[in-house]
């Protein structure tokens, strides 16, 4: 019996290299992104000259460049270090994965060859460790922090001892620079961080569709074999990503989904139904990652919105019967019920990342009442929110009115 991925892992006829593809690919141009990399290039050429860069904040939605420019940027400035014999550094941190200051210094302190464990010191023990690591001799470290607003509520101590972190060495120099898809983030931190951090800010507006065109062409042209791409593939991609706030990632993603079912349907090209089934496929996907990343309360609210249609078989439901419903799925799986204002404020929320659909609606002589439906799938949604063991009770338990996701 011949092996299952025989005729898989044979190379097909679409692609040449489809990680130029990928979100995480830094190429050697950056279309439409000269202003900022020379502005942030301007910042940061006082660390060859020996002198501390100021502290940048880079503010952009989602898919404007901001990490891809940091990166390129960050290349460019340590292959002149290297030519000069300057002594710096740039450290990428992504906030979401280290969003403590045991996390991020612990991290820091490893950089610079201290033994330092993930857990189980004293925070303060570990920030010493990293003074000390990073002071051994004469270096400037820039300290890259992605979704920095990820920090502002759980970390702010790591973003204050930063900023100051250069009064208490002697030889190193630290500068910071804050990557945040969110302009207002900075008002939830303390007066004295956000004065010394926002020293210099750096705003990426999106892309629109002509700008994407030509990312998307200059990325196909070292990812896809000649002649395998449709005309109206890439002005395609480009216009369904510029209607999501010119998304880049978004386009790429387009790209490089439409080519893979191209290639899985043994097409000998990639056309524009191709395009629009990757643009279903990638819609369902963000969905399932949005649900994932919801806090617990908010999937118990976008859960009580899915058994409310399965037990009255009907989509809306006012916001009284998602709240009771909401009342009696936390009492199943032992969660304390927050407050119904507080409820409504998670609705608010779902409604935004497009999971339901919250509308007012006049009662006449009743007055006014918010109908909630979702806006999804319930076959996309159902699934994830399974995935939580915490809400695994509310399909296990059966009551007088049958909850069961």
């Amino acid at each position: 019996m011949d092996n299952l991925f025989k005729d898989l892992i044979n190379g097909g006829d679409i692609f040449a290299n489809k990680e130029v593809l990928r979100s995480t690919y830094v190429p050697q141009k950056l279309p439409h992104r000269t202003e900022q990399i020379k502005e942030l290039a301007d910042i940061l050429s006082a660390t060859l000259k020996r002198e501390t860069p100021s502290n940048i904040l880079i503010y952009g939605k989602t898919g404007t460049g901001k990490t891809s420019t940091v990166k390129y940027v960050s290349k460019e400035l340590e292959e002149m270090a290297q030519k000069t014999g300057s002594n710096c550094s740039m450290l990428y941190i992504n906030s979401e994965v280290f969003d403590t200051q045991y996390r991020i210094f612990a991290y820091l302190a490893r950089v610079f060859n201290k033994r330092v464990p993930m857990i189980g010191w004293p925070t303060d023990m570990v920030y010493s460790e990293f003074k000390s690591g990073i002071d051994t001799e004469e270096r400037c470290v820039i300290v890259v922090l992605d979704e920095i607003d990820k920090l502002a509520s759980k970390g702010e101590e790591a973003l204050y001892n930063l900023t100051r972190i250069n009064s208490e060495l002697d030889n190193a120099r630290v500068s910071l620079i804050g990557i945040s898809n969110d302009l207002t983030f900075t008002d939830l931190l303390d007066p004295r961080i956000k004065s010394s951090l926002g020293e210099e800010e750096i705003i990426f507006s999106p892309y629109n569709a002509e700008q994407l065109k030509d990312i998307l062409y200059a990325r196909a042209a070292k990812a896809f074999n000649d002649s395998v791409l449709a005309e109206a593939v890439i002005p395609l991609c480009a216009a369904l990503a510029a209607s999501e706030h010119g998304d880049a990632r978004r386009a790429l993603d387009l790209l490089r989904v439409s080519g893979e079912i191209a290639e899985r349907s043994k097409a000998r090209s990639v056309c524009e139904e191709h395009v629009r089934l990757a643009s279903e496929k990638l819609e369902t996907n963000r969905v399932v990652e949005v649900v994932k990343t919801l806090p617990l309360q908010s999937k118990i609210v976008l859960s009580s919105v899915l058994v409310l249609g399965r037990e009255r078989n009907k989509r809306r439901f006012s916001s009284g019967e998602v709240y009771n419903m909401y009342r009696r799925l936390c009492n199943h799986v032992g969660v304390d019920a927050l407050t119904q204002r507080r409820v409504t404020d998670f609705v608010s929320e779902l409604d935004i990342l497009g999971l339901v659909n919250a509308v007012i609606v006049s009662k006449g002589r009743y007055g006014r009442t918010k109908e909630i439906s979702l806006s999804v799938p319930e076959e996309c949604v159902r699934p994830v929110l399974l995935e939580d063991y915490k809400l695994k009770a509310i399909s296990s338990i059966r009551v007088r009115q049958q909850i069961s996701l």
